[in-house]
């Protein structure tokens, strides 16, 4: 039996887990899963005969590296800041290794060493970064290899509900880290290419810059910018592109109303509020206004912000119930960014029956023969439950691919690594279709950049 470690066994695992237990009589695999809480991987396993659950503390270093010795092949889906203990046993003891996170300095710094022992350490490869990487360069190489020229690259991803369980004014819910979602786009100025110039959106401005999207059969959306759009401009072979543009997608109105929250700025993480522990959502939102002996919260937040009565944000606002004066913060030194998540997790918490969603948007423009073109290319998959997820699909199946292509030797060039290359997007994008991962490609008219908003 080929021997597979994967420590973890979060919310991203379902899939992955369940990939490798109906692989693994053909495939001859023994999975052993590790975590702190060895409840959760008890129920991803259940009574499977070809799995061992072990107690797994990474920061025990006696156990972690007697895991990993056993193992052929180590799946990490800790939190990213924990990964670089178990990249260093991986070395040590000669194991490949395979990530969901993004290649950080210190995992880069092992790649000579990942090389020199023929192991493949492969990272960003689950959904974004991952399939955005692999459908990404598919295309693109394609185009390359027709004899044609890269000139816009735009590429959106969206972590949403699914429109079954779309039901309150915000089209939106949590389907993952929420606190990802308060403190998006902190941190510096947004920053991409348009048409050859060097464009910035600074964080106050971020939401009211968006672009429009269709997606067939699911609506319009709106995109809001990443922090860096150029992150992956080199990586992807791109480095004499015209436009260049990565975002986030919500459903229209989301940016408009969620301004708001920043213009204010309960989205600020940088300090703790006085006395947050007595707060009621009240509070909260009054120590942000100016003082008045006579006008109310909520009249002094619309004047604030310009927001009349009939405005459709105004019942968002309403919606999520921010001006209780009963119900209680109960957070000792919270930051208002810890604040204004647990409120809003009051709201947009997945219920049971709930199902997610992701989406990704890419195009392409391209000139050949000296004529401009563009390929737009979508797709969307939804969750079956809240254990089987789209998150955890998109997620835990490019991983759980990736490391059995490693194990089998499909997958072969050694070093510290991103999805970028034939050897590895070909065959993982293939098998990825029989899961209804699946792109769907438009030829369109070639536009340009779309300036509308901006």
């Amino acid at each position: 039996m080929r021997k597979i470690l994967i420590i973890g066994a979060g919310k991203s695992c379902s899939y992955l887990i369940k990939y490798l237990l109906d692989k693994s009589e053909t495939e001859q695999l023994q999975i052993t899963v590790g975590d702190l809480n060895i409840e959760n991987a008890k129920k991803l396993v259940g009574n499977h005969p070809n799995t061992n659950i072990i107690h797994l503390d990474v920061f025990d270093a006696q156990s972690r590296v007697a895991a990993v010795k056993n193992a052929d092949i180590v799946v990490s889906m800790l939190p990213a800041r924990f990964h670089i203990e178990v990249a260093k046993d991986c070395i040590t003891y000669k194991k490949h290794m395979v990530t969901a996170s993004y290649v950080s300095p210190e995992m880069h710094a092992l790649n000579e060493d990942a090389i020199a022992n023929n192991l493949v350490f492969m990272n960003e490869i689950g959904v974004d970064p991952g399939i955005d990487h692999m459908s990404a360069m598919q295309v693109i190489d394609r185009i390359r290899d027709k004899g044609g020229k890269m000139i816009l690259f735009e590429s959106f991803t969206g972590g949403l509900v699914a429109p079954e369980s779309d039901n309150n004014l915000w089209n939106y819910k949590f389907t993952w880290n929420p606190r990802n979602v308060v403190v998006a786009g902190q941190g510096g100025a947004a920053k991409f290419l348009q048409e050859d110039q060097f464009k910035y959106i600074p964080y106050h401005r971020l939401f009211r810059r968006t672009e429009f999207l269709d997606v067939d059969g699911f609506g319009r959306f709106e995109a809001y910018a990443n922090r860096d759009s150029l992150k992956y401009q080199t990586v992807y072979g791109l480095d004499h592109i015209k436009t260049l543009y990565r975002g986030t997608m919500r459903r229209v109105g989301f940016s408009r109303a969620w301004n708001v929250f920043v213009q204010l700025g309960m989205t600020d993480d940088s300090y703790t509020i006085d006395d947050s522990i007595n707060m009621s959502y009240r509070d909260f939102v009054n120590s942000f206004l100016p003082y008045s002996p006579t006008d109310s919260v909520e009249l002094k937040f619309r004047h604030a912000l310009k927001i009349d009565q009939d405005d459709i944000v105004w019942d968002k606002f309403l919606e999520l119930d921010i001006f209780n004066s009963e119900k209680m913060v109960n957070l000792d030194k919270a930051t208002p960014a810890q604040i204004l998540q647990k409120i809003l997790m009051d709201s947009w918490s997945l219920s049971s029956d709930d199902k997610d969603m992701i989406v990704m948007y890419h195009k392409f423009g391209y000139e050949l023969d000296g004529k401009k073109y563009q390929i737009d290319a979508t797709m969307v998959t939804l969750g079956t439950d809240q254990t089987y997820t789209a998150m955890a699909k998109t997620v835990g199946l490019p991983v759980a691919i990736a490391t059995l292509a490693i194990l089998n030797g499909k997958i072969k060039t050694p070093g510290v690594q991103i999805p970028i290359t034939n050897e590895v997007y070909t065959p993982i994008l293939k098998e990825l279709e029989s899961y209804d991962i699946v792109f769907k490609e438009h030829e369109v008219p070639y536009l340009g950049y779309n300036p509308l908003n901006l």
